[in-house]
């Protein structure tokens, strides 16, 4: 091909159509700038082995070994014959098995000292891991002094693959397009980034990033190239969220002010305890958000026992206050079923609007699962529709297409990380149910301490108020992790340290990050292994009988 390509070029262009489509298929890249942005995920230095010692059984596997010695071997009276190679790294071994008339072949080329990229799927027989008619590439081809020089001083990166398309593959792929770039000197690459913001950040231009992290001759280029392409990375996604704020501080939201003299005032009225300096600012900032003309998207963080849900309880009552519905969403049946318990709670005669003996100011609180009963949940859709429920407390329920609500203006997420940003703004969407366009509010509840990192990524289009402060009286909670399997007497210290402190009034919680039965799921995975042999264990991959 005459000339650069362009990042946006086809790959088929450049590398054939056979081999972009199998990119394409399995590996999702379609244009020359996919390919580029397909970084390494290690290099293997000359005389730096991959550890064989933790390859995973049944996955497939790109190792750098050396071979130790190869044997031919007959089996079935001499009918049959195959070659078995044994590879090395210094940590284990491994054996690469080869059947049948191909294994003649590569006895010439995988000679004891040979060094060579090997790639497939692990597997188990006589108790000894093998790649069964695994690919390979040679890296220290014995052609001559000079070959072997010229790769003594490199860096192999080895890029994420498939069984489709090997790593060397795609090391030969990217070697094709880097060669056309160097030919032209990289003149037709165009740095998005202006040269000021890169100065001042000692920051890689783009070519060289793509030169450093795909030939790099050092360490040091291929922390230089990364660098450069993180913060790219980075940028763009923040870009992204700031175009997602962008576009959301336009779309029209209806302020939703409370009434004085309404259903808020009546339920701090009622409220047993002050609200801390804290609740009363972060009150405050979400009321400022909830006045505006523009949707509300705020992320409330505070750890367990600090009182976001007294929070979120007191905008949702603001926004019926304002003649609107607020929905919470949470994770799970249990959870739900446990804010909507204690919210009918903390309410008392205010959430039984409607209904005998409930307050003048009140409005009706109901539950929403995919549990429930046909007679409760219909009665639920109802009040929803017709605007007697203020207040719904549900799961995945609420995004069901059947839910209508008749002025949703509020919607707050109990733990969003457990939420695709789709389910969210799904809910969201119901705001726009009485045929105008009417964005509801959003507040997002996490007891999850966010690191700054993630609040940019996962968290980059809300603003974040945090709760950093317990309220009066409520004890400091100690967290503990227990190592049951590695030390079984700190479990039954555990339990006893449990046991004192409820005999003293107080309450543990105990959170299992196992979910599911071990013997079952052990006796599964050995029949997943035992069913993913290739081939059996007495027979070749063509049928040949194995002695």
């Amino acid at each position: 091909m005459d000339g650069v390509p362009a990042l946006d070029e086809p790959l088929k262009k450049i590398l054939g159509g056979n081999t972009a489509k199998v990119m394409a298929d399995h590996l999702d890249l379609h244009t020359v700038g996919d390919l580029l942005h397909h970084y390494p995920r290690r290099y293997a230095e000359r005389g730096e082995l991959t550890r064989l010692a933790d390859l995973p059984l049944d996955e497939h596997v790109t190792v750098v070994a050396q071979v130790a010695k190869a044997a031919m071997k007959t089996f079935n009276h001499g009918k049959g014959v195959r070659l078995e190679v044994v590879v090395t790294d210094g940590s284990g071994s491994l054996t690469l098995v080869f059947f049948g008339r191909g294994a003649y072949a590569r006895e010439k080329e995988l000679l004891p000292g040979r060094r060579g990229m090997f790639a497939g799927k692990v597997s188990v027989f006589n108790r000894t891991r093998q790649l069964l008619h695994p690919d390979y590439e040679l890296l220290d081809r014995e052609s001559g002094s000079e070959a072997a020089e010229s790769f003594a001083n490199q860096m192999v990166p080895i890029y994420p693959a498939c069984k489709q398309f090997q790593a060397w593959k795609l090391t030969k792929a990217v070697s094709t397009l880097l060669d056309l770039f160097e030919a032209e000197n990289w003149e037709h690459i165009v740095d998005p980034l202006p040269a000021a913001l890169r100065e001042g950040r000692a920051l890689a231009d783009l070519p060289d990033a793509f030169r450093k992290v795909h030939r790099p001759r050092s360490k040091a280029d291929i922390d230089y190239a990364r660098d450069r392409l993180k913060w790219d990375e980075a940028f763009v996604l923040q870009v992204a969220l700031a175009r997602r704020r962008h576009a959301d501080a336009q779309l029209p939201a209806v302020p939703r002010r409370p009434a004085p003299g309404g259903l808020l005032d009546a339920f701090d009225a009622r409220l047993p305890f002050t609200l801390t300096d804290g609740q009363r600012k972060v009150s405050a900032e979400i009321f400022d958000d909830l006045a505006t003309d523009h949707p509300m998207h705020r992320l409330l963080q505070g750890e367990v026992g600090s009182g976001k849900t007294l929070v979120a309880l007191r905008a949702m009552l603001g926004v019926v206050d304002a003649g609107g519905q607020a929905a919470m969403l949470a994770p799970t049946e249990v959870l739900a079923q446990q804010h909507h318990r204690s919210i009918t709670e903390m309410m008392g005669e205010l959430a039984e609007g409607g209904m005998l003996g409930g307050a003048e100011q009140g409005t009706k609180v109901v539950l929403l699962t995919g549990s429930m009963g046909v007679p409760a949940r219909r009665q639920a859709l109802l009040d929803l529709v017709t605007g007697e429920a203020g207040i719904v407390i549900g799961t995945h329920a609420l995004i069901e297409d059947k839910v209508r609500f008749h002025d949703l203006g509020l919607v707050v997420v109990d733990e969003q990380h457990r939420f695709g940003v789709e389910q969210r703004d799904a809910l969201r969407a119901k705001g726009d149910s009485q045929g105008e366009k009417r964005t509801p509010h959003l507040l997002v509840m996490t007891a999850t301490p966010i690191p700054r990192t993630v609040a940019m990524t996962v968290f980059g289009d809300l603003e974040t108020s945090v709760l950093d402060q317990l309220p009066a009286g409520r004890s400091p909670i100690a967290t503990h992790v227990v190592p049951a399997k590695d030390k079984p007497h700190f479990l039954a210290r555990a339990w006893e340290r449990v046991r004192e402190e409820v005999e003293g009034g107080h309450q543990a919680y105990v959170v299992c990050p196992r979910i599911g039965d071990e013997p079952e799921e052990t006796k599964k995975k050995a029949g997943a292994s035992k069913k993913d042999e290739t081939p059996g264990e007495d027979e070749g991959p063509d049928g040949e009988r194995r002695p």
